[in-house]
């Protein structure tokens, strides 16, 4: 099932209606049409269309960024995974090869985007609250719906820039902190860890198919919070690897959350918000499709009912080289990857020459043997899945208590057996360790998380030798010629922010 964006869109139309239809009499000077924050937040039906929005503001990640590149870019190329086939734009050009600053206008959007969902979620914490009369539990789950997202965009937010402002009130131009200074890292994770405990308390159901925030995931995304605090920047240590571990063990212990059975359940629209799938993105074609899935495709080689293939963000063939004999993953149009499709989408089977990436391909839309695409993706984007969280557990488990347990083995070990690869046993800590984190790579690529593993443990995986080096120094095979250099860990504060706000100087380390 989807999120309704729609119906909730017309609740906010129905909304302006009563407000401007009202009992007041006409003569009286009060414009009905100047809606305000203030004059706007009555009903229940606002508080509804206002969370909506929020969710509704997310999608930035699917967004263009000038010619042949979507905003979900910019996390994937800077890892070494993935490449391009399309080299009209200039700041993914630049992103790939290091090279890039605050003019970047990826980095821009990432900054402009997370910032419009804490807008948008701050709204919605500071009205709600006041409206009646309106049902006290959904008052309550919207608040920590709204308290969620917001987490959700810090996190984003502090990972990719370090310090940023800390904006928890809606702003207009005659607030007193409009333009904010920086905020350090440590109270962004303050406020990032509050406001998932309270949603957890905000009687949200334990799962919820139509898309909205559930515990689960609140639950899950914070277990990934603790394991981030754990290592780099803030190297919380062992404390927070202990409480990472048991908020993972809470999702994994609950019920209704499991792996799918096969890979093809990822991309399966028909499975989006289920199971595996603990929090998405959402999208639906007839209000707002994928935008992503040209954007994926090898560039024009008719592999789709679309005719504007891009090959804007693929696969590195060393990546896809470094899986293990055997992976299911790798294997052609069963995993995350596909080396040959049919022609136009629906015809004779044709081999590519070098590998897609199958994980988000959408096949109702693209076409499949014999069965023309529709060209209309109501595909959603992961944010948190259910094999993330076993990983978590896993790693911090190992860390928190010294060697890994049990369960920790069967965390692990439920990843390999689903890709078809030998189970582990008998390893050390730091065996085990290097264990989980190739998971990791290799599970939960392409999904925007490979970056931030790389940051907070200051490590790369190299390709070649199966190993790991240390972040500051390691050159990506398909590009040997630059190397990550410290300045990497932190992107650029976008320059037109630093123009509009001169509070926000120093620009980070490097840039």
């Amino acid at each position: 099932m989807k999120y309704n964006i729609k119906q909730l869109h017309t609740l906010f139309l129905m909304a302006l209606l009563v407000l401007g239809t009202g009992c007041k009499k006409f003569l009286e000077e009060n414009d009905p049409s100047n809606l305000s924050p203030d004059t706007y937040y009555t009903l229940p039906e606002h508080a509804e269309a206002a969370v909506a929005a929020a969710y509704a503001q997310t999608r930035f990640i699917g967004n263009g960024a000038g010619i042949f590149v979507a905003n979900f870019s910019m996390l994937e190329v800077v890892t070494g995974t993935a490449r391009t086939e399309t080299g009209q734009n200039s700041d993914l050009n630049n992103l790939i090869g290091l090279q890039y600053n605050g003019d970047n206008l990826l980095v821009r959007n990432w900054w402009n985007g997370l910032y419009s969902v804490i807008a948008q979620t701050n709204l919605v914490l500071d009205k709600v609250p006041a409206i009646s009369p309106m049902n006290e539990a959904r008052k309550a789950q919207i608040l920590g719906e709204a308290r969620f997202l917001r987490a959700w965009a810090y996190f984003y937010l502090v990972r990719l820039y370090g310090d940023v402002p800390l904006v928890t009130v809606p702003q207009q131009a005659n607030s007193p902190d409009f333009l904010p200074t920086r905020t350090s890292s440590e109270e962004i994770y303050n406020l990032i860890v509050d406001d998932l405990t309270q949603a957890e308390n905000a009687g949200l159901p334990w799962k919820d198919e139509t898309g909205r925030a559930s515990r689960a995931a609140v639950s899950s995304l914070l277990s990934k919070v603790y394991l981030t605090m754990a290592g780099f920047p803030l190297n919380k240590g062992a404390s927070h690897y202990a409480l990472a571990r048991d908020k993972a063990l809470d999702v994994i212990t609950n019920s209704g959350i499991s792996l799918f059975a096969t890979y093809n359940d990822l991309h399966n629209v028909a499975r989006e918000n289920q199971e595996e799938h603990i929090f998405q993105i959402q999208y639906l074609a007839t209000i707002a499709g994928n935008p992503m899935q040209q954007l994926l495709l090898p560039n024009f080689k008719n592999v789709s009912a679309w005719s504007d293939e891009i090959g804007s963000t693929v696969p590195t063939v060393q990546f896809y080289n470094s899986y293990e004999p055997g992976d299911l993953r790798a294997k052609d149009r069963e995993g995350f990857f596909y080396t040959s499709y049919y022609d136009g989408g629906s015809g004779a089977l044709k081999q590519l020459n070098a590998p897609y990436i199958y994980k988000h391909f959408d096949v109702v839309a693209h076409g499949t043997s014999g069965v023309p695409g529709t060209t209309q993706s109501d595909m959603n984007w992961p944010q948190i899945r259910y094999a993330d969280v076993l990983l978590i557990y896993a790693e911090a488990q190992n860390r928190a208590d010294g060697s890994p347990n049990a369960q920790a083995y069967s965390a692990l070990n439920s990843i390999r057996s689903r890709a078809q690869i030998p189970t582990l046993s008998g390893l050390s800590q730091t065996a085990f360790e290097e264990a989980v984190w190739r998971e990791r790579w290799h599970e939960l690529c392409y999904e925007g998380i490979t970056w931030f593993d790389m940051v907070r443990l200051r490590k790369v995986y190299n390709e070649t030798t199966n190993g790991f080096d240390n972040f500051v120094g390691h050159r990506f095979p398909d590009n040997p010629s630059i190397a990550l250099a410290e300045k990497h860990l932190l992107f650029p504060l976008p320059t037109a922010e630093l123009r509009n706000n001169p509070n926000l100087t120093p620009q980070n380390p490097g840039y």
